[in-house]
């Protein structure tokens, strides 16, 4: 039978390719590992809209094996989205650091908005005094 045998990357749709490759790579310390505008016709049939000016880059995480790719999607009717926490259809992705509140403060000092400054969990697996999973 078939199985995945990894993780490869994330994907996320993004405003501006610029502005978040200088969010990942600058604030966080990701690698940008390549940027490119695709143009051949299979892209526009892998992702659904032929014709499309697409802009990517794909990012090497710190310390990991899996890829961050940024997509921006130009030429393309887009519908901007209720990021809100709870509307289905919204993910996150989680990383583990080394000292949270120090960074906290760098983003913040960078204009990066939170929903709340860092909240230490209390309960579940990802509380303090579980080792990290």
């Amino acid at each position: 039978m078939a199985k995945i045998t990894k993780a490869h990357h994330t994907g996320l749709t993004v405003k501006s390719l610029d502005r978040s490759i200088a969010f990942y790579r600058d604030l966080l310390g990701f690698e940008v590992v390549f940027a490119w505008n695709p143009k051949a016709p299979y892209i526009g049939e892998l992702v659904g809209y032929p014709g499309v000016d697409l802009h990517a880059a794909v990012l090497r995480i710190p310390h990991s094996d899996v890829f961050l790719e940024l997509l921006e999607y130009r030429g393309v009717a887009q519908v901007g989205v209720d990021m809100a926490n709870g509307n289905v259809g919204n993910a996150h992705v989680a990383f583990n650091v080394d000292e949270l509140d120090p960074l906290y403060e760098r983003l913040k000092a960078s204009g990066v908005e939170s929903v709340s400054p860092p909240v230490t969990p209390t309960i579940g697996p990802n509380r303090a005094d579980v080792p990290s999973i």
